[in-house]
C-alpha cells in the first residue's frame, strides 16, 4: 500500500495576500459608483408640497380665464411631467407636451386623419394652427398670444389643459369627472386630487430652471 502524500500547509504569506486582495476589491467596489456621472438621474426631486415658483402665475392666469382651480392645474402639471422636468415630453402612448395631450385631443377629433386614433403624428403647422383647432373642435389654446397653440409651450399647454377641464365640468365643480376624462384612470384622478388638496392647504414655492420652450 502506497504511502499517502502529506498536503503541504498553506503558507501564512499566501493567506495574508488573499485577505488583502479580497479586502481591497470589496473596498474599491464600495467606493466606486455603480454608474458613471453621465448616466446618473439628474431629474429634480420635489416634496409633495413644492411647486416651481415661476409657474404659479401661469396657473393662476389660466384659473382666471377658465375657472379651473390653479392648484388642480399645478397638480396635473406635476403628475403628467413632474413640472416639465422629464427627459422627454413625449410618452410611449403618444401624448405630447408639458401636460401630455394626445395630438387629436389637442387639434380636435374631427381632424381627418384621427379616425379614433389619438396618437397620430400631426405636422407642427397643423397641430399648432388656431384655424385647424377651431375647425376640428380641439382644445389647444394660444396662451402666450403668439398666434399659435403649441403643446410644447408651457403657457399654451397649461391654458389648453384648463380649457379641456373647463369644457368637461371642472369649472362647475365636477373636477373628478373632468380629470377622469383627461386621463381615464382612477389612480390618476386620486393622485392629482391629492396634490391639489396639499397645494390648497399649504405649498412651498421653489426655484427651478425653466423649460417652457
Amino acid at each position: 500500500m502506497a504511502k499517502k502524500k502529506k498536503k503541504k500547509p498553506v503558507s501564512a504569506g499566501i493567506i495574508l495576500f488573499l485577505f488583502l486582495f479580497i479586502s481591497g476589491a470589496l473596498l474599491y467596489k464600495g467606493l466606486t459608483p455603480d454608474t458613471n456621472p453621465e448616466q446618473e438621474d439628474t431629474t429634480p426631486q420635489y416634496s409633495k408640497d413644492e411647486i416651481p415658483e415661476q409657474y404659479i402665475p401661469i396657473y393662476k392666469e389660466a384659473e382666471a380665464d377658465y375657472g379651473v382651480s390653479w392648484e388642480v392645474l399645478a397638480a396635473v402639471h406635476r403628475v403628467e411631467t413632474l413640472f416639465s422636468t422629464m427627459e422627454s415630453l413625449e410618452s410611449p402612448a403618444g401624448a405630447v407636451g408639458h401636460t401630455q395631450f394626445m395630438p387629436c385631443t389637442f387639434v380636435g377629433w374631427s381632424y381627418e386623419e384621427c379616425n379614433g386614433k389619438g396618437n397620430i403624428d400631426i405636422a407642427d403647422e397643423e397641430l399648432t394652427s388656431l384655424d385647424v383647432i377651431e375647425e376640428n373642435g380641439g382644445y389647444g389654446v394660444d396662451g402666450n398670444g403668439n398666434g399659435k397653440a403649441d403643446p410644447y409651450n408651457l403657457k399654451d399647454a397649461i391654458f389648453s389643459t384648463a380649457n379641456y377641464l373647463e369644457a368637461n365640468g371642472a369649472a362647475d365643480g365636477d373636477v373628478n369627472s373632468a380629470l377622469y376624462q383627461y386621463n381615464q384612470a382612477d389612480w390618476y384622478v386620486d393622485e392629482v386630487l391629492e396634490f391639489a388638496e396639499r397645494y390648497e392647504k399649504n405649498y412651498v414655492a421653489v426655484k427651478q430652471e425653466e423649460n417652457n420652450n
